[in-house]
Parts: C-alpha cells; sequence; structure tokens
C-alpha cells in the first residue's frame, strides 16, 4: 500500500501569522463566507496586468457584491478598478489594452448592460441598453467593438418588440407555459420560449447587430457563456456551439461556423453523434481547436482535443493517446502548442500540448489550477490556484518551466488565522483489487495516540473526481475541525484515473463503488487512530445515492448523511439530465437493472440513522427522492430527520441557507459520532 505524502499550503504564502499559536482557531463555516471568491482572471495583452472579479458576502444582506480589480502581475499589488455596490462581472480586455468590458446592472438597468471602462482611468460607460440583458461578452480583435449572448425571442422584429413582449409577459395574470418538445428545464430554471443568440456592437455603443439569429441555430439553452464559442483573429467568423437535434430529451452539441456578420451556419462536426465543444481559433488563423466526446449520453467520455484545418476543412485528433479529458485550450501566439487545466489523477494540472506531435507535457505538479490567460508575447501565464488550504488564488506561472508565483492575498488575513488539518493522499487496494486514490484530511492538532471518529465523504458525479481543491460547499477542513478524521476517496467511476477506471462503474452504478466505499472504511478500522464504533459517511447527489445504496447494505457506519439523493431510479429515470442518460437501456427493457441498482429496493433492509437534505428547486435530483426516502425511514421507524430548502437547488448556495446546512450537519453527526473534544 503506496502513501504519498502531499505538501501543504499551511497558509497562503505571505500571509501573516498571529502572534500566538493559540490565537488559531480551525475552519469553520462563518470563516469559510468571510473568503473572497475568485472568478475567472483576464490577462492585459501585454501581460502587465490581470483584472479579475472578486466577490464578497454580506451575511445581513445574504448578498454577493462583485468589483474588479487590477493585480500587477509582477506580484507588485493589486487595485480596486470597481466599486459598485451590486455585481460587475465577467471581465474581458480589449486587444489594444485600452479598456475593459464587463458586465454591470446599475441605475436604472433593469437588465444586465455591457459596459467599458478606460484602463488609463475614467468613469465605466454603458454601451447596451438590451432589454432582454447581455452576458458573456468578447472583443473583436480591432478592439472597435465586441460581441455578446443574449436571450432573445426569436420572432420578433426589433428590440421594442422584444421590450413590448418581455413587459406583456411580466404584466399577464396568466402563469401557465406550455412545450412542443423537450428539453422544458435545466437544474433550477424552467426553459422559456427566449434563446441565448450572439450580436455584435461596436465600441461607441449603437444598436446591436444579430450574428447568429437568422443563421439556422442558436447557442446552447443549458449554457452560452464565453466557452461555448470563439471569434476568428481577423474578425471574420465566429465558432459556436449548437445543438444539432434534440430527439426527446437527448441532445447534440455540434460546432458551427459562421460569418461575424451574419450568415448561414455550417456544421463542422455533423459526424459526431456526441458532444462537440470549446471551440477555440489559433492565432495564426490556420487552426479551430474544440473538444470532442465520441461516446452519445456519456458526459464523463474522454474529451478529446480536435484541430479543424480552416485552410482544406480537414480534421485531426490531437490526443487520442492521451487518457486523458481536454476540455478547452489556451493557444500559444506562435501557435504551435495550447495549453489545458486537466483533470489528472486526483489534481487538476496544467498541461502544454505540443500541435504538431500531440505529446502532452505537465507544467505543475501539485495542488490544482484552472482558468488559464497568456499574454499576447506568451511569456506571461496566469491563472487560479487552489488546494485544500488555500481558495482560489490569483497566480503567475513560468510557461517553461512550470514555476509558480503567488500574486494575489485577498484572503491572506482571514486565513493567517486558521488552524488547518494536515491532509495526505492515500492509495488502498478496492473492488477487485484495483488501486485507489483517498485523500485523508485529520483534525487540527491530529495526534496518533488518541482515536478520531470518521466521517467518510462520497463524491458527485459518479464521475467527478475529487482533486486536491478548495470546497466551499463540502469543505474536509470544517468537517475535521469538528474533530473527525475525514476521508473522500476517488471510488472507481471518478474521472481523472483514465477511461477505462471512469467507465468501469457502468452500466450497474451501485457495485464498484458500493465496494471501494467498505474498502475504504476497512482502511481506515485498521488504523490504530480511529475509532472503528464511530465511523460515518455522507454525500450529495451520487453521493447521496451511494449513501442510499449503503443503507440497504451491509455496511460499518453508524449513521449517513443523504444530501440530494438519487433514490429511485423510476423516478429519476425521466428528470432534468437523468431523462437524457439513457444509454444502458430503458427500464421496460431491462428491469433487472433498475432494480439492482435503485436504492429503494434495499428498504426493507434501512435501519442506520439517516439526514436528509434536498432543496425544492432542484431539478437535477427532483425533491420527491429526498420526500420518498424520508417517509420510508420515519414507516420503519428508523431515526431520521429531514433538512427541506424552498429556495435552494441542487446545491445550498446561500450564505445563511449554508451556515444552517454546516450546522444541521454538525449537530447530527455529533448526536451518533460524538467527536472527541
Amino acid at each position: 500500500m503506496r502513501l504519498v505524502l502531499v505538501l501543504l499550503l499551511a497558509l497562503v504564502a505571505g500571509a501573516g501569522t498571529p502572534a500566538h499559536a493559540s490565537e488559531l482557531t480551525p475552519l469553520d463555516a462563518e470563516t469559510l463566507w468571510q473568503l473572497k471568491r475568485l472568478s475567472s482572471p483576464a490577462i492585459s495583452p501585454d501581460g502587465e496586468h490581470v483584472v479579475v472579479a472578486v466577490t464578497r458576502y454580506e451575511m445581513e444582506d445574504d448578498k454577493g457584491i462583485t468589483n474588479l480589480w487590477l493585480v500587477a502581475t509582477d506580484g507588485s499589488g493589486a487595485r480596486q478598478l470597481t466599486t459598485h455596490g451590486g455585481s460587475d462581472s465577467s471581465p474581458a480586455w480589449s486587444p489594444d489594452g485600452r479598456h475593459i468590458a464587463f458586465i454591470s446592472k446599475r441605475g436604472d438597468d433593469e437588465q444586465p448592460q455591457l459596459y467599458v471602462i478606460p484602463t488609463g482611468g475614467g468613469e465605466a460607460r454603458a454601451i447596451t441598453s438590451v432589454p432582454t440583458g447581455v452576458s458573456a461578452p468578447r472583443w473583436f480583435p480591432d478592439s472597435a467593438g465586441l460581441a455578446f449572448v443574449s436571450q432573445v425571442y426569436e420572432d420578433t422584429a426589433d428590440w421594442a418588440e422584444m421590450e413590448q413582449r418581455l413587459k406583456a409577459e411580466k404584466d399577464s395574470k396568466v402563469s401557465a407555459q406550455a412545450w412542443d418538445r423537450a428539453p422544458i428545464r435545466w437544474w433550477d430554471r424552467w426553459h422559456g420560449e427566449r434563446k441565448p443568440h450572439l450580436y455584435r456592437i461596436a465600441l461607441d455603443g449603437g444598436d446591436p447587430a444579430p450574428i447568429t439569429p437568422g443563421s439556422g441555430v442558436h447557442l446552447l439553452i443549458t449554457g452560452a457563456g464565453t466557452g461555448t464559442w470563439d471569434i476568428s483573429p481577423d474578425g471574420e467568423q465566429v465558432a459556436v456551439v449548437a445543438d444539432s437535434d434534440l430527439t426527446g430529451t437527448a441532445s447534440n452539441p455540434d460546432v458551427y461556423v459562421l460569418p461575424a456578420a451574419g450568415g448561414e451556419a455550417v456544421n463542422l462536426t455533423a459526424y459526431n453523434p456526441a458532444p462537440d465543444f470549446a471551440p477555440a481559433y489559433s492565432p495564426d488563423g490556420k487552426w479551430l481547436a474544440f473538444s470532442q466526446r465520441q461516446i452519445p449520453g456519456f458526459y464523463a467520455d474522454r474529451a478529446r482535443l480536435v484541430l479543424h484545418n480552416r485552410r482544406d476543412d480537414s480534421q485531426r485528433v490531437l490526443t487520442e493517446d492521451f487518457d486523458r479529458t481536454v476540455s478547452g485550450v489556451t493557444w500559444a501566439p506562435d501557435s504551435r502548442k495550447v495549453y489545458s487545466a486537466i483533470d489528472d489523477a486526483a489534481h487538476n494540472r496544467v498541461y502544454v500540448i505540443d500541435v504538431r506531435s500531440g505529446e502532452p507535457t505537465a507544467l505543475t505538479r501539485e495542488h490544482s489550477f484552472g482558468s488559464l490567460e497568456l499574454s499576447d508575447d506568451g511569456r506571461t501565464l496566469v491563472a487560479l490556484r487552489q488546494s485544500f488550504v488555500e481558495p482560489p488564488t490569483l497566480v503567475r506561472i513560468d510557461p517553461r518551466r512550470g514555476t509558480v508565483t503567488k500574486l494575489s492575498d485577498f484572503n491572506d488575513e482571514v486565513l493567517a488565522g486558521v488552524d488547518f488539518g494536515r491532509y495526505e493522499s492515500v492509495t488502498y487496494a478496492g473492488a477487485n483489487g484495483d488501486p485507489v486514490q483517498m485523500w485523508v484530511v485529520y483534525p487540527p492538532g491530529f495526534d496518533p495516540e488518541q482515536k478520531y471518529p470518521l466521517y467518510l465523504l462520497l463524491h458527485g458525479g459518479p464521475h467527478n473526481g475529487i482533486t486536491d481543491s478548495f470546497h466551499f460547499r463540502w469543505n474536509a477542513q470544517i468537517f475535521s475541525g469538528w474533530g473527525y478524521v475525514t476521508g473522500w476517496h476517488n471510488f472507481h467511476g471518478s474521472s481523472g484515473f483514465g477511461q477505462d477506471f471512469t467507465d468501469s462503474i457502468n452500466p450497474y452504478q451501485s457495485e464498484l463503488p458500493y465496494i471501494d466505499t467498505i474498502k475504504a472504511a476497512e482502511w481506515f478500522a485498521e488504523k490504530p487512530w480511529i475509532d472503528s464504533e464511530r465511523m460515518g459517511a455522507g454525500g450529495g447527489s451520487y453521493g447521496g445515492y451511494l449513501a442510499s445504496i449503503l443503507l440497504g447494505r451491509e455496511h460499518p457506519f453508524q449513521t449517513l448523511v443523504a444530501h440530494a439523493a438519487v433514490f429511485n431510479w423510476l423516478t429519476q429515470y425521466a428528470a432534468d439530465y437523468g431523462a437524457s442518460q439513457r444509454r444502458h437501456g430503458e427500464f421496460w427493457e431491462k428491469p433487472g437493472h433498475y432494480e439492482k441498482s435503485s436504492p429503494h429496493m434495499g428498504a426493507a433492509n434501512f435501519d442506520t440513522p439517516t439526514l436528509v437534505i434536498h432543496g425544492q428547486l432542484d431539478y437535477r435530483v427532483p425533491l420527491n427522492h429526498g420526500i420518498e426516502l424520508f417517509n420510508i425511514l420515519q414507516n420503519r421507524g428508523v431515526r431520521s430527520r429531514l433538512v427541506y430548502y424552498p429556495d435552494e437547488n441542487h446545491w445550498i448556495l446561500k450564505p445563511n441557507n449554508s451556515l444552517r446546512w454546516y450546522q444541521e450537519k454538525k449537530d447530527w453527526l455529533a448526536e451518533f459520532l460524538q467527536p472527541a473534544d
């Protein structure tokens, strides 16, 4: 059994240290919400500055305030660029370096609009006044205008009619909506008549001109951010991701190209029945890179990087021999290589991929990175770095050597008072004797001579591997701060360990992860510092599903937590995302599959105290699952508690609701596991 010690960031580099160690306290939920949260950075063309959106939360108002900050890449400091009391987001630097565009809702704005602010100083000014609002801005290469996304009615003649229709819809006393085809909702929103389309506008303002309206396609209704479209380096063409067809609830995102002035869209990936996404033009204009999955209906299929030659329309898969997913790239200025943050063996590592050979080379090893941005000269690469003990932090990465320099200190003062527990990566023998990676987070001041209770976390997905990252919703440091050793295993099916490992749990997703979970508990039970009579487990989404599977089978846990649990496969079958996941057959075709894999079929064996948590607005795993699970537990006389959030979705996102979520778990686990003082 191999034990790999993870290098720790006990405090964010450069943070101040309290005068006395006794002043340090474990991370708690209240401190978690004092931390500022950084969004994707935008680097200046010359690489000297980065603009980043920073969000702070006001607990009394239960809301976040987001402002833009300008950070020097030489490490000399940062200054606040906007001081608006609402939300300034999605910054984008003009190619000539003279302006920063962003999205905001100010003054009389009823919807978010596109603003620009001079980098040399001055006030921000709105350049749109669109009744349907704007999002995801991107500059044209000449810096004379921008493109943006707006959710519009496709059958309206102009913006005035659009505004009238919005008002009529708002004032109507009829609440009914109707659909003739799926999909009808996604995560926590119902799909209406409006569709996401691309428009362009001059820097001086004026009427936005359509790009995709009339092209035959619209952007994805499930998310139309900047990663779903790009502008060619000559400004003459745009590439967009759009659904080619909808059969029932299934979709097939393809990459289309069309003139930037508007016109007919041409499908570049009609041959592929699985998703194609994340288009990115090379700086020399020769290539259009995009990511491609090849198995329809399987979101965790390995995404290959594909290069489309714009000169002869030929395509080649660049990373066929690289057993990792490449989901979006940043081009080097010479168009000879690309950079990508890749889910790799429980880390998000920065890789550089040679365009000629397809050879990937890891630039980083420890911790996790994302949101890459590269300067025009290719010398300055910035990213957000994070780990179990570091929230997303702006850093500079040497594009050749991979050395990392910390640039931002937004959370240093708060983190300086936190006593983080030591954590490490271990490997144990799981199902079929296969190696399974697991994170172990120890309580602050861990003493191996004592015995501690265990809280084993069950991650969601099931194909979303747990990386060395800072988790705001399920923070293992908080749980360990309560006195638990906290484990988080990347069971069979987890991403980042190769496609065979990811796909190994299909079609019976209940089997190998269950065995891996039991084996993880056995690994802990053998440790002299674990009290095997005080072990609990819990998770959300698929993690809640796995907790429900444990409920109906033999397991060593004294209590379980099931958040947003997929409890009944028959009712999940046609709900939101589940409705499109029919890769392994319909329930009337393979009833045995559903009977074996659905947690509700094990209800006769339920006897473990269980905390059930669910949100009303969860359309990914609808509320009925939590209610069914709780009522069955109640009918069987099993100690159980249902925590219901009428204003939350699949996740608990509001600050004060989150505090209650952590407190409910703390009280519940203490009742059954009695953590050490």
